[in-house]
């Protein structure tokens, strides 16, 4: 049986994010629980990949930092110099130029495991060149607009402030997650300028090089645009949360567990809670806690790294912290212990 061919993993996260207004590193941006990167990180690990890489620039200490613990390697742009550029520090850290190159952003993080799984296998049942994510969009300002011939082919990549004014009608975006031939990626790479608005090198400048070398370029569209949205300002991050705060609402009531208004309803990805516990409106439970069957958890209340046992309510409003509920226990409204 063949082997597998390899694949590297390589997320950008070098960029400062001008538009979030913070003096933050862009990917250390918290939502739902876990700055924006870690989300990320999270989507990737179930590929597998050979090596995982990412690339970090701006307050790199922090950014290193909050990346300890994961298996991944760190590679360093000294200089914004666009996406192309930063993919191209990756290099030294690739092994051989062997089987594909995902590239993802550090701020995309409603990408799910599935979706990148089935673009990997779409891009290794065409033995693909280059595989391009897309996604149609109602409004597709501030995103790089597909160029398709009439087979579907990709021509090319136009960026916002390149398009003319044909151009910035076309609906259907990059999500700028990339899958690439590793030898194809970084002997390309280097031929790119930055003819360019920004003057920078930009990595979708590759697709124009397999076409002129008359590589199909394939197309992998994402029939879901939120799940490959970038987050670029605090409303984009208000809305990143709310929508991981559905999805893990959505498994926890599969699973068995009421809600009521689950949309003000929010339980960390840690939380463990049983089958017919119910939760009602404005609940929080963060940290290491765990809710046992039969439970109910009343309006307003605020749990964090708490243990509550079976059969317990806990009271309208209690905020309970580090403490354990004993079973049948009931907390009254407005608590701060157990």
């Amino acid at each position: 049986m063949p082997k597998d061919p390899k694949l590297y993993i390589v997320i950008l996260a070098a960029g400062k994010g001008t538009r979030m207004k913070s003096d933050k590193a862009k990917v250390l941006h918290e939502v739902f629980y876990a700055p924006m990167v870690h989300h990320v990180l999270h989507a990737v690990a179930p590929l597998q990949p050979t090596k995982s890489i990412a690339i970090i620039g701006h307050q790199r200490d922090v950014v290193e930092k909050s990346l300890a613990g994961f298996p991944i390697e760190l590679a360093i742009q000294e200089e914004q110099l666009g996406t192309g550029h930063a993919v191209l520090c990756a290099e030294p850290a690739i092994d051989a130029m062997e089987g594909s190159v995902m590239i993802l952003c550090g701020d995309t993080p409603l990408i799910r495991p599935e979706t990148l799984q089935a673009m990997i296998v779409h891009h290794n049942e065409q033995n693909a060149m280059l595989t391009v994510m897309t996604t149609i969009l109602d409004d597709p300002t501030h995103y790089g607009r597909i160029i398709s011939n009439n087979d579907g082919d990709v021509l090319s990549i136009v960026e916002e402030k390149d398009a003319d004014a044909e151009q910035k009608k076309i609906q259907e975006i990059n999500a700028g997650i990339y899958c690439i031939d590793t030898k194809f990626l970084f002997a390309h790479l280097k031929n790119i300028g930055t003819d360019n608005s920004q003057g920078e090198v930009y990595l979708t400048d590759i697709v124009t090089q397999a076409v002129e070398e008359n590589h199909r370029v394939q197309k992998f569209v994402n029939p879901s645009p939120a799940d490959v949205l970038g987050v670029n300002s605090r409303f984009e991050l208000s809305q990143a949360h709310h929508e991981l705060q559905l999805r893990r609402n959505r498994d926890l009531m599969a699973q068995g567990v009421s809600m009521i208004n689950p949309a003000s309803i929010q339980v960390a990805p840690e939380v463990d809670i049983a089958q017919d516990v119910t939760l009602h409106q404005g609940v929080e439970i963060s940290g290491t806690s765990s809710i046992a069957s039969g439970s109910v958890i009343q309006a307003g209340a605020i749990l964090q790294n708490v243990t509550v046992n079976a059969n317990c309510t806990i009271d309208p409003y209690a905020c309970l912290q580090d403490c354990d509920v004993s079973a049948g226990s009931d907390i009254t409204a407005h608590s701060h212990s157990c």
